[in-house]
């Protein structure tokens, strides 16, 4: 057996009120430093020590008092002897089989039992009570038996005490024999008040009566009980009269019949109403319900520490049913019975101590009893002198989950008690008050602890003895959160599932992953590997189905997230359907600061296309409401962002996702977070000071946004005073405007200028000082000593004497020339403008016109405008080298000969001296031959050139010139007619325009309508080509191809169809043959032997038919001679020679180019056959088919873009 008590250095103890010596009984001892008692009782009778023991601690502060302790010997009594009677009842009535178990301590648990140990059945017919007998509602045939055996179990004593047998029989009267029934003494037949007839009304077997009362004590448990009678069974209702049960305190057992109610107080008292009910009726029974309660504290006193002539008070405040009686003792004595104290006084439950001085420590005790029991508390009052003392250790870390409370510790020791003040980071005072509280014992608790309460926290305790301190960190952790949680997935049987959990976390926390199945361990099984951030299932079986769960744990928290895996059978792969992203959700706010918070967010599904980035836009309720403005961007792998933010702004953020397809539908907005108010950060900016008119300053700027006004009340306060001069600053405030006219100002003079912005809350920082003019006027002097000279024919400089600044009256913009033309020989009379900046003395004149008269003047600039002329200034410009001759043109062309005329210049600049020639052939490989020169005179604009060769192009240069020198020249470039005296019959001439790159250029033909493969003739360098061998009377297919052995690329113009003719008989005089005169002769011999015949046969009297056969056979080969000369017709064949669009066609068929060579072909209509810069051709063919008489065909021209004649030899 053990006593334990708390005290000190002395201890003793009482027994039933009388002093106990510890050291006169060997059988019981005190534990050594302790005064726990320890009471040996083996061979000896416990009862020996049973009775109430107390103890007493004293030193030489005071005595304290234990309460009391109770020491009982458990017992377990015999069941006293009985017999008990048979009992016989009819069936239908009510039944009880009293227990009446011995008392024992603590009381015996009671239940039912037969012979064989096993527990009798219980239900809303036949119930055990609360005190152990056991109740038939109405008895049944099947109750009969002889061993009902009522059990008491002691726990403390681990016995098992039993009551002899009860005999029960249940008959049926009704079909009983009356010679039975007659052995039956009728004392022994229990049938109570009850007829046998069948059914009845329910009756309460207990409690009985129509009332009772019950009383019970308060904070203990409050049993009530009814259990009734009646055929049908009844069934047992409950209810509390003016009031309701109390349903979270309150249970029913054994089929309803008993109610409890748990922790009673004193709301509890009442009427209860147990009612019974079967279908023949009801019946009722009030329970009155009383609550008394023991002594209970309402405050208990407290230990006080005070200072000598401090006062301090001790309470004693109980209460209970009846009302406790209140006792002080002091050390262990009734305290009016302990030595007089004046300081002392008592009051009912309260003791006052008033100046207490040293050596008045004391121990007190409060008594509080009433008949249900008692109350006793110690209470020591130490009077003592202590400087302060810090308990909590030093330097500690406290580490909290931001949006926690924090608390940190400052316990302190010190008499008077001392005052805890609390600092952050050695500086900032920490008062009481949101987010802070300090509690008394000096913790102070941050309610919702955000990064920024970060920091070194400094406790200082303190009283009139002494100052100590303690220094304390707090961290502010971020919390631990799942951005990407796993989802829900069906996956095919054989496949791999994958469940993502991506957590944030702060970075000095290190995150462990624990992933469970079904909330266990996962399977020991390869197939399951956990990573970092997922969970991978390879060939997944149906055994894997389940829930998986996440589980991210730090130090400080976790967070965990699941989702099921459904196994489902293989069905074939769906298209990969790529979508817009889902919209981010679970926007979230933290580490709040007036100038920044950070943005948390969970993505949304990608829909198979990764996510770019994510928009952050934000909505300023306060001044645009509903305007939704973008504010930053974070990476598509990002879900936090640090956002800077401006005062006096209502903020509300949403987020969208970016990816492949496009933007997700915005987030719901976030929770708004407001931002104070505060003085403008920054002023107005692109402050300038500029006069708009002599007298005036026009200071202006560029006012401040919403954002930068960082609260309400913006104003500019606009300051200005006149530099290098000795005055204070003027000033205005204005509002609303961005700009200030300060007028009665000089002509352009410096001001120092200064814009400051203001609002409700204070002024924007220092501004900047910015220097400005006054208005200008116009310029009062003009430049003098105007020197001029000449360089060449377009060039001349100019020097002059700058004016003074002060008749500037303005900024100096520069100078301004006005050389005017006065007489140019050529030209009717011009002026040029020419302004040279800053402050300059001399300037170049350039783009004169040679041989001219010039005035020259000289103004002085400003903004306002210019100053008076200077005295003008007369030079001439020498002669110079005229321009190009205007046009230079190549006609007539001949087989030897060339006639070219041209313009004069436009310019001469000079006096015209005459014009210098040059040609030069260029043969087919675009060589150029010797140059030949020929020079003309002035009035001289035509020449043709002689002894040139046929079918060649030449190049021809012409230039003017004058005392100076030659001019530019101006080109042209012309071929010659060709000689086609010597040329096949049977070929075609091709002419076109190339500038291409590409080295092999190609004429390549077939005949039309043919399968043959295209013929090709290698024709580099060349602009014509003449094809040879072609079948007279066959139309041909021609195309030009430029072809790169380095690009596979093809250059080709438009296909043109050749039509070549039939070769005719050549044309000769056939009157000069002497076969045709011997024909001659010989028909007119056969005419005259025919004349002689039909002379003779007319004169028979016959005719001959000469005329008509002779008419009948003309000889084909005769033509019939020309009219005018008496020659024969020339023959002609039906080709049309009309040269075509873009082409130039000689007389006698040749081809020649266009006229110049500084110019492009002109293009036609068509675009196919172009070339680009890589070597395509330019210009067009231009061709037409050759009319067959026999075939009727209509002349064609082929829309190629390259310039092609053929003529046919």
């Amino acid at each position: 057996m053990h006593v334990a008590c708390i005290c000190l250095i002395l201890f003793s103890w009482t027994r039933n009120g009388t002093h106990f010596d510890v050291e006169k009984d060997s059988k019981v001892l005190m534990k050594p430093g302790s005064g726990t008692l320890v009471i040996d009782i083996s061979g000896e009778k416990a009862e020996a020590y049973e009775g109430t023991y107390q103890c007493t601690a004293h030193n030489e502060h005071g005595t304290a008092v234990s309460n009391s302790i109770f020491i009982r010997q458990s017992r377990s009594p015999l069941w006293s002897k009985e017999r008990n009677e048979a009992i016989v009842v009819q069936m239908g009535v009510s039944l009880v089989l009293q227990c009446r178990p011995p008392a024992g301590l603590p009381p015996p648990v009671i239940f039912w039992m037969d012979n064989n140990f096993q527990r009798l059945p219980l239900d809303k017919r036949v119930s055990q009570a609360l005190n152990g007998d056991l109740y038939f509602s109405n008895v049944l045939p099947e109750d009969t038996r002889n061993d009902y055996i009522c059990y008491a179990r002691f726990p403390h004593t681990q016995t098992i005490q039993q009551k002899q047998p009860i005999s029960v029989t249940v008959l049926d009267m009704e079909t009983m024999n009356e010679t039975v029934a007659a052995l039956y003494n009728v004392t022994d037949f229990y049938s109570g008040e009850y007829s046998p007839d069948g059914e009845r009304r329910p009756g309460f077997m207990t409690p009985l009566g129509i009332t009772s009362t019950k009383m019970v004590l308060r904070g203990e448990t409050l049993e009530l009980e009814c259990i009734a009678d009646g055929l049908p069974t009844p069934e047992i209702s409950w209810q509390k009269d003016g009031g309701e049960l109390p349903s979270s305190r309150m249970s029913f057992y054994n089929f309803k019949k008993t109610l409890k109610v748990s922790d009673v107080n004193e709301a509890d008292a009442g009427d209860y109403r147990c009612t019974a009910t079967n279908k023949l009726g009801t019946a009722q029974h009030i329970i009155k319900v009383s609550v008394k309660a023991a002594p209970f504290w309402v405050s208990a006193p407290r230990n006080l520490i005070l200072a000598p002539n401090e006062t301090g008070i001790l309470t004693c405040r109980v209460n209970g049913e009846p009302k406790p009686k209140i006792s002080w003792f002091v050390n262990g004595v009734p305290i009016e019975n302990a030595p007089e104290d004046h300081s002392r006084k008592v009051d009912g439950d309260t003791v006052i101590l008033s100046y207490v001085q040293t050596g008045s420590s004391a121990v007190y005790q409060c008594n509080a009893s009433n008949e249900f029991g008692y109350l006793l508390a110690n209470a020591f009052v130490n009077v003592l002198a202590e400087a302060p003392r810090v308990l909590t250790p030093p330097n500690r870390v406290y580490q909290v989950i931001a949006n926690n409370p924090a608390l940190l510790h400052c316990a302190s020791f010190g008499s008077p008690i001392p005052t805890i003040t609390w600092f952050k980071d050695s500086q900032t005072s920490v008062k009481n008050g949101d987010p802070y509280v300090i509690h008394e014992n000096g913790t102070l608790e941050i309610h919702v602890a955000q990064p920024l309460h970060s920091g070194k926290y400094t406790c200082i305790a303190s009283n009139n003895l002494g100052i100590k301190e303690n220094h304390v960190y707090l961290e502010v952790k971020e919390p631990t959160r799942i951005l990407k949680q796993p989802e829900y997935k069906d996956v095919h049987r054989g496949m791999s599932a994958v469940f993502e959990c991506k957590v944030k976390h702060d970075p000095s926390l290190i995150p462990t992953v624990i992933w469970l199945k079904d909330n266990g361990e996962l399977p020991d099984d390869e197939r399951f590997d956990v990573d970092v951030d997922s969970l991978t299932i390879r060939d997944v079986t149906d055994e894997d189905e389940g829930t998986y769960t996440c589980i991210q744990n730090t130090t400080l928290d976790q967070d965990s997230a699941s989702a099921m895996l459904t196994v489902v059978e293989p069905t074939p792969t769906p298209a990969i359907v790529y979508g817009n992203p889902d919209p981010p959700t679970d926007l979230e706010l933290t580490d709040q600061t007036e100038r920044s918070v950070q943005l948390t967010w969970t993505p949304g599904d990608e829909h198979n296309s990764p996510t770019q980035k994510f928009l952050i836009q934000y909505e300023d309720l306060l001044h645009q409401p509903g305007v939704w403005v973008n504010l930053t961007d974070a990476p598509g792998t990002s879900t936090t962002v640090q956002l800077k933010l401006s005062p006096y702004v209502y903020y509300s953020f949403r987020v969208l996702a970016l990816n492949g397809v496009g933007y997700s539908q915005p987030s719901q907005p976030s929770s708004q977070y407001r931002t104070n108010p505060s003085a403008p950060d920054e002023n107005p900016s692109d402050v300038q000071g500029v006069g708009t008119k002599p007298g005036n300053l026009v200071i202006s700027w560029t006012p401040l946004t919403g954002f930068l006004a960082n609260g309400p009340g913006l104003e500019y306060k606009v300051q200005w005073r006149q530099k290098d001069v000795d005055e204070d600053w003027s000033s205005e405030t204005v509002a609303n405007v961005s700009q200030f006219v300060v007028s009665g100002t000089p002509t352009y003079v410096p001001y120092e200028i200064k814009v400051q912005a203001l609002n409700d809350y204070g002024s924007g920082p220092e501004p900047e000082v910015v220097i400005g003019y006054s208005g200008e006027d116009l310029p009062l002097s003009a430049p003098d000593s105007v020197q001029v000279m000449v360089h060449n024919s377009t060039l001349a400089e100019v020097h002059w004497e700058p004016v003074s600044f002060q008749s500037v009256r303005g900024k100096l913009q520069g100078y301004k020339t006005l050389p005017g033309a006065q007489s140019s020989r050529q030209h009717k009379q011009q002026e040029q403008v020419l302004t040279f900046s800053g402050n300059r003395s001399e300037g170049r004149l350039p783009g004169l016109q040679p041989y001219s008269l010039y005035n020259l003047t000289i103004r002085v600039l400003n903004i306002k405008g210019e100053g008076p002329p200077s005295p003008s200034k007369t030079f001439e410009t020498p002669e110079g080298v005229p321009g190009p001759p205007s046009f230079l043109n190549v006609v007539n062309p001949g087989l030897d000969s060339l006639t070219l005329e041209w313009g004069p210049p436009m310019n001469n600049n000079g006096r015209l001296t005459g014009y210098t020639l040059k040609y030069q052939p260029v043969n087919n490989t675009n060589e150029l031959g010797p140059v030949k020169v020929i020079n003309f005179l002035a009035n001289e604009t035509t020449i043709t050139l002689g002894n040139l060769n046929s079918s060649m192009l030449y190049k021809f240069y012409m230039s003017a010139k004058t005392i100076k020198g030659s001019g530019p020249i101006i080109t042209e470039e012309a071929f010659t007619a060709m000689d086609t005296s010597d040329k096949l019959q049977d070929g075609a001439v091709i002419s076109w325009d190339y500038f291409g790159h590409h080295k092999n250029v190609y004429v390549e033909y077939v005949v039309e309508n043919s399968k043959e493969d295209w013929k090709r003739e290698l024709v580099n360098g060349s602009h014509w080509h003449m094809i040879k061998g072609l079948k007279p009377g066959t139309s041909y297919k021609v195309r030009v191809v430029a072809r790169d052995p380095a690009d596979p690329t093809v250059h080709s113009t438009d296909e043109v169809l050749v039509a070549v003719p039939a070769v005719p008989s050549r044309q000769v005089d056939i009157a000069t043959q002497g076969w045709f005169i011997g024909l001659m002769c010989a028909i007119a011999l056969l005419i005259l032997v025919l004349l002689i015949v039909c002379f003779i046969k007319r004169n028979k009297g016959g005719k001959y038919p000469v005329k008509e056969k002779e008419d009948a056979h003309q000889d084909p080969e005769i033509q019939p001679m020309k009219e005018d000369d008496g020659t024969f017709g020339e023959y002609s064949d039906t080709e049309d020679h009309k040269p075509l669009k873009g082409s130039r066609t000689p007389s006698n068929g040749t081809v020649r180019r266009d006229e110049s060579d500084d110019s492009l072909v002109d293009y036609g209509e068509g675009g196919d056959g172009q070339f680009n810069e890589d070597g395509s051709f330019i210009g067009q063919y231009s061709g037409k088919k050759e009319k067959d008489t026999h075939e009727g065909n209509e002349s064609s021209e082929a829309p190629s873009p390259v310039n092609a004649m053929n003529s046919f030899v």
